[in-house]
């Protein structure tokens, strides 16, 4: 019999692992499979549990327990195994084995009410042995030799017989009886009712209105007959189907409920009753609804503790219903239709509010701040009409879904993470590659929705706010400097707990309420982020280092550094050298700034583009080929999301802008007028070469000073006051963003001033031409001897070879870039040439005087006239 039951139960573990079809049990499958388990479950494959180590474990957690200080757990331990020995079975060591491997902490999760011993609980009555109980393949004592026949011969006697017999009764115990199976529980005949007592059957029959043989039958002529039915009859039927219950009076139809107009009341007219029922059915119906909605799955947290509010409020509502039931079976219990329609009518006003909410949901599933926004206003419409009680009890809902909102707002602005499961939080994760310099800028963004539907409404005041702070503490967290947020924590878990207390309530409206407890838990985590953040930016990260470095690397703060670059600069685009070389402009730089200890030479590059190997002939002779080569400083990362990579560009401009002055300058300042000259009759005298002369040098130094010392310098010193004020990260970067604004608009850089930008690199470019026409001039006119001459003729060759423009004498270094200049007077004389360098002059001073003039009348800027009045001095 032992070997059928373990063959089923082989079939079954088969077919419930292996989901097999008990139908194919013949298959050839799980013939295969059965001799795999059967050969598995073979006695004798595995080894025994050591008893002795089972043993020697308990005995260790028992001495745990006394080192642990649960001496309650040792001594029950103790007691039960000391039990354990009365119940003896060969299994015991691998059920104990068992045991200790399936705990988990039993010192701390242990409790002594959940040992209580199972004997105890369940004692089982002794039955007498019998020899059909003993089973030599399945028992006990299948592995002893009491089944052998005992040798009584010379060799043995009744002692070794004795001593074998009672040692097995020691170490093994009798063998116990298998459970009874359980018997079938009979119903006792005395819970039924005798068929004595027919009138009592016949009456509870007859209470039962809804069956059809209860109906009156419909004569003929009348088209519906009518049951008629009790007060109490119909009031239970009401009470029932306002607790979401099935009826017999009140049918539930597409989420309405209708009447059945069969039932009457004998004492009340038919338009009476179904105009009290209607009554109940439209609370039902929205009660339903509600029920509904609580029931349905909800992906957004603070929806579900909304739901888990509207369930609690059911509950209530459906114990005050029972309550009600309950007094009408009391003795003596008046019932009342009007009366519980009225009762009714208070219990269900926070209900019926909540679920007129709910039905402006049912369309709102793309809205996911549509039910904060609504119960935020329902609260605050009760609080104006002066509901108090609606009011109360409807504020502490929001607040309990509020609270459960702001726990990503929490984390958001204590940690400056964001949850992904929380879908309808409002910061989102929008790239994460890993570069710091964007960090600020680029790795977050509100994702407010379609229609800002992302958004609470009453929190649309405090959203950035709660964004700087959280990207003050990602900003942290990247420079190891997180702060300790265990204090501001436990304070922001009772902000919403105070404001909930009585006074509170009653000190401020609701509106206001909710907007203290919010700002109180931003600001409790933005003034610490904040702080910190700005310390560390001072002292740690080099902030105002940088920007001094901006100012010398870009802004010309420091003349004598960058004359040293531009001489090098200058004089290798004048002798037609490769001038460009971004390898050589580097170490020039650096070595020009190394005198700057606030300057990391390190991040100093210069970049090309090598524009000077297409054209070097004619390209040098304009400021615009500087646009080629810009200085980078490369910024520490934290100090690079304030001075993001556009304002770097600004930067570079400005840098630019200034030195092609400083090259218009270097050309004038370089040629130089001597004595003895052949000049034209009309310009014997030199006077418009002086004029000329004189007006460039003019215009450049005005332009340059104004640039510097006015528009930079006075923008200088408002962008350190403006860093210097700035509470967070965000206010730095809008000072820095209005500095770079207004310093590219006053130097000339924006769209809207690029035609008197265009006409001063005009005039840059015409100084240099007009320092170049001295040049060539001087050079044909015989400002050196026959020798040189002859030499001259060598340089003015279109020569590839650059040892020869190395070698020459101080004449020659005088002119020695004049093998790169195009000038030819043979078809222009120089004296018409120099008219219309006088005549380009004065159009486009005039140009940009009056272009500066009309700019400023339109916004007011007084930098504008000052430059306009400097640029016009020759007119008074």
């Amino acid at each position: 019999m032992a070997l059928v039951a373990l063959g089923s139960l082989i079939d079954k573990l088969i077919t419930t692992v292996a989901k097999i079809d008990p139908e194919q049990k013949d298959s050839p499958r799980v013939q295969i499979l059965k001799r795999r388990v059967e050969a598995a479950l073979r006695p004798g494959t595995h080894g025994r549990i050591n008893q002795f180590a089972v043993a020697r474990q308990l005995e260790g957690l028992e001495e745990k327990f006394q080192v642990l200080n649960r001496d309650d757990l040792a001594a029950t331990l103790r007691s039960r195994l000391a039990e354990l020995q009365g119940y003896s079975n060969a299994w015991h060591p691998e059920i104990l084995s068992l045991l200790v491997q399936l705990s988990d902490r039993p010192a701390q999760l242990a409790k002594i009410d959940q040992w209580a011993s199972p004997f105890e609980a369940s004692p089982v009555a002794e039955q007498p042995l019998s020899w059909a109980d003993l089973d030599p393949r399945g028992a006990a004592f299948s592995n002893e030799d009491i089944w052998e026949e005992v040798d009584f011969g010379p060799g043995s006697s009744d002692d070794d017989f004795v001593s074998v017999t009672s040692e097995v009764s020691l170490t093994r115990g009798p063998p116990r009886t298998p459970p009874a199976p359980e018997q079938e529980y009979v119903i006792p005949g005395e819970v039924f009712v005798s068929g004595e007592d027919e009138e009592l059957i016949a009456s509870m029959e007859k209470a039962q209105f809804w069956k059809p043989e209860n109906r009156p039958k419909i004569s003929r002529g009348k088209e519906e007959a009518s049951c008629p039915i009790t007060e109490l009859q119909l009031a239970r039927e009401a009470i029932f189907m306002l607790q979401g219950l099935p009826t017999s009076i009140f049918w539930r139809l597409d989420n309405d409920i209708e009447v059945d107009r069969s039932y009457t009341l004998a004492h009340s007219s038919n338009t009476a009753l179904l105009s009290l029922l209607k009554l109940f059915t439209e609370t039902g119906a929205k009660i339903d609804a509600l029920r509904r909605f609580a029931e349905s799955p909800q992906s957004i947290a603070y929806m579900q503790t909304f739901c888990r509010g509207i369930e609690d409020r059911l509950r209530e509502f459906d114990g005050f219903l029972s309550n009600i039931q309950c007094n009408y079976l009391s003795a003596g219990s008046i019932v009342s239709l009007l009366q519980l329609s009225d009762d009714v009518r208070q219990s269900s006003h926070q209900l019926l509010l909540l679920s007129d909410l709910v039905s402006k949901l049912e369309h709102s599933a793309d809205q996911p701040m549509r039910c904060l926004d609504l119960l935020y206003n329902l609260v605050c419409m009760t609080e104006a009409l002066g509901d108090e009680e609606t009011s109360r009890a409807l504020s502490i809902l929001f607040f309990l879904c509020f609270k459960t909102y702001t726990g990503s707002i929490q984390l958001w602005m204590e940690s400056g993470q964001v949850d992904p499961l929380d879908t309808a939080f409002f910061v989102k994760l929008k790239s994460d590659n890993g570069d710091l310099r964007n960090l600020w800028h680029d790795w977050y963004e509100i994702d407010e929705g379609f229609g800002r539907q992302n958004i609470p409404q009453f929190l649309e005041p405090s959203l950035y706010k709660v964004f700087t702070t959280g990207k003050s503490m990602v900003f942290l967290r990247h420079l190891n400097a997180l702060p300790d947020r265990s204090e501001s924590a436990a304070k922001a878990e009772t902000i919403f707990d105070d404001v909930r207390s009585e006074s509170t309530y009653a000190a401020l409206p609701f509106s206001a309420l909710v907007e203290s407890a919010f700002d109180r838990l931003v600001d409790l985590n933005n003034s610490a982020s904040a702080g910190l953040l700005r310390t560390e930016l001072d002292e740690q990260c080099g902030l105002w280092a940088s920007f001094d470095a901006l100012q010398h690397a870009y802004l010309a703060q420091d003349l004598s550094i960058l004359g040293m670059i531009d001489a090098k600069i200058f004089e290798l685009m004048d002798r037609g050298r490769s001038w460009d070389d971004k390898f050589l402009l580097t170490e020039v730089t650096r070595s020009a700034f190394s005198a700057m200890p606030s300057m990391d030479l390190s991040r100093l590059v210069v970049r090309s583009d090598g524009s000077s190997s297409r054209d070097p002939q004619n390209l040098t002779r304009t400021v615009k080929i500087l646009e080629t080569i810009s200085i980078d400083y490369v910024l520490p990362w934290p100090v690079a999301n304030i001075v993001p990579q556009d304002a770097i560009h600004t930067y570079q401009r400005v840098s630019t802008f200034l030195m092609q002055i400083r090259r218009a300058k270097y050309a004038l300042v370089k040629q130089r007028l001597r004595d003895g000259r052949v000049v034209a009759a009309d310009v014997q005298d030199g006077t418009l070469v002086h004029s000329l002369h004189h007006n460039l040098l003019w215009f450049l130094d005005t332009l340059y000073a104004h640039l510097t010392y006015l528009v930079i310098s006075t923008a200088n010193q408002s962008l350190h006051q403006a860093l210097a004020d700035a509470e967070d990260v965000d206010a730095m970067v809008a000072a820095h963003d209005s500095y770079i604004s207004s310093l590219e608009n006053q130097c000339l850089l924006s769209d809207n001033l690029s035609p008197i930008y265009e006409a001063i690199i005009n005039l840059l470019d015409l100084s240099i031409n007009f320092a170049d026409l001295q040049t060539v001039h001087a050079a044909e006119e015989g400002m050196f001897d026959q020798g040189d001459a002859s030499m001259l003729k060598t340089l003015r060759r279109k020569r590839s070879d650059e040892d020869d423009s190395d070698s020459g004498s101080d004449q020659e270094n005088e002119f020695e870039h004049e093998h790169t200049l195009t000038i030819s007077f043979r078809d222009s004389p120089y004296e018409l040439q120099m008219r219309n360098v006088k005549r380009q002059f004065d159009h486009l001073i005039s140009f940009v005087a009056d272009g500066l003039k009309g700019v400023a009348r339109a916004d007011g800027l007084p930098s504008w006239n000052i430059l306009a009045e400097r640029l016009e001095w020759r007119k008074g």
